[in-house]
């Protein structure tokens, strides 16, 4: 099991989203555990204010450290080790699967989620053990950013997900896009799915996923080929069925 602590000025946000679904689910079956801390909670602002006006001038408000070191030290009290703490920025690592398998090992992270123009530096100092972005663009906070990764490492952990091939299938976590899928009806408006999905032979349709995925991947993503584990079958197949394209 892995516990989310999530320190916010919106949690409602939080409950709206992750409460429905795979995740709330989760929760539900107790694989996970899930905490929104409304960081406004703890200002000692007789208003409740949680932001000021920057140092060093220029447009926009920082979230003052008091708030937020109140609100971690109330959600930490009692553990025996600081647990992982990740704060939401543009300045972070790009996150990916990767780092979701990562993240997926610890059994306690506590996600910091700024507002206005970010937070005040000293906070990223005493607290933050990582700093993660879900890509090279700036959002309103880190509200949705948090989401996206608490979502992606839920998956990960046993029980979540109906079977272990259910995310070992999906894009990215071999290292490959992944291969086209179809259901029900077999014909849809004159399109067929294809012959090999209802052959039955089980090694051909293993064979065609692959293929699937290397192509998908080729045309979609090329540049994931370039430290992709390919076998030389994989690599053979991709110098084919260049030649014919």
């Amino acid at each position: 099991m892995i516990r989310f602590d999530v320190l916010t000025l919106f949690p409602e946000m939080f409950e709206a989203v992750l409460g429905e679904s795979i995740t709330g689910r989760a929760r539900d079956a107790g694989l996970i555990e899930m905490s929104f801390t409304n960081i406004r909670d703890y200002s000692a602002n007789k208003h409740k204010k949680t932001d000021d006006y920057p140092y060093s001038g220029g447009g926009g408000m920082i979230m003052t450290p008091q708030p937020i070191y109140d609100a971690y030290a109330a959600v930490t009290e009692g553990c025996e080790k600081k647990p992982h703490t990740v704060f939401m920025s543009p300045q972070g690592a790009v996150f990916n699967q990767k780092k979701a398998v990562e993240l997926s090992k610890f059994d306690r992270i506590v996600f910091i989620c700024g507002h206005y123009e970010g937070v005040d530096q000293r906070i990223i100092d005493m607290l933050v053990d990582e700093e993660i972005s879900i890509g090279d663009f700036v959002l309103t906070g880190g509200e949705l950013p948090a989401m996206t990764v608490i979502d992606a490492v839920s998956r990960m952990i046993p029980g979540v997900l109906a079977s272990e091939d259910s995310y070992r299938n999906e894009s990215h976590f071999s290292g490959l896009l992944e291969y086209p899928q179809y259901t029900q009806p077999r014909e849809f408006m004159g399109r067929k799915i294809p012959d090999i999905l209802v052959s039955g032979h089980h090694k051909n349709i293993e064979i065609w996923k692959r293929r699937q995925a290397l192509i998908t991947t080729l045309k979609k993503r090329p540049d994931m080929l370039k430290t992709a584990p390919l076998t030389d079958e994989d690599k053979k197949f991709l110098k084919e069925f260049n030649k014919k394209s």
